[in-house]
């Protein structure tokens, strides 16, 4: 900021101007996906999620090692990820649905299991 302010003063405040445009156009077209990170601490829910992408960071780190005795290759490790997610966010079923559509339905307890 201090630089835009030493230059000439119409030059500096032309960009500054366009700078406050730009962040708000930024926030108006991202408005739906910026946390509020107020209400979330009110009702007490997570405001980062650093701690668990560090887990997943370290597990999959692991496994694409060369040395381990068992790794895993980049495709196959996407295509995992791809399923716990779907298994965390309670989609598995509907996919193999998808996939499957003469599918058995099985209990809720064999899906806990999976979890």
């Amino acid at each position: 900021m201090k630089q835009l302010l030493a230059g000439d003063g119409i030059s500096a405040e032309r960009q500054m101007l366009k700078a406050i445009r730009d962040f708000g156009t930024y926030i108006a077209t991202n408005q739906a996906f910026i946390p509020d990170y107020g209400d979330r601490h009110r009702n007490h829910e997570t405001i980062s999620t650093a701690f668990t992408e560090s887990a997943v960071n370290q597990l999959v780190s692991r496994r694409m090692v060369k040395q381990q005795q068992m790794h895993w290759s980049q495709h196959g490790a996407h295509l995992l990820l791809q399923v716990r997610a779907r298994v965390l966010n309670n989609e598995l079923r509907d996919t193999f649905r998808r996939w499957y559509p003469g599918i058995k339905a099985e209990t809720d307890t064999a899906v806990k299991l999976a979890a």
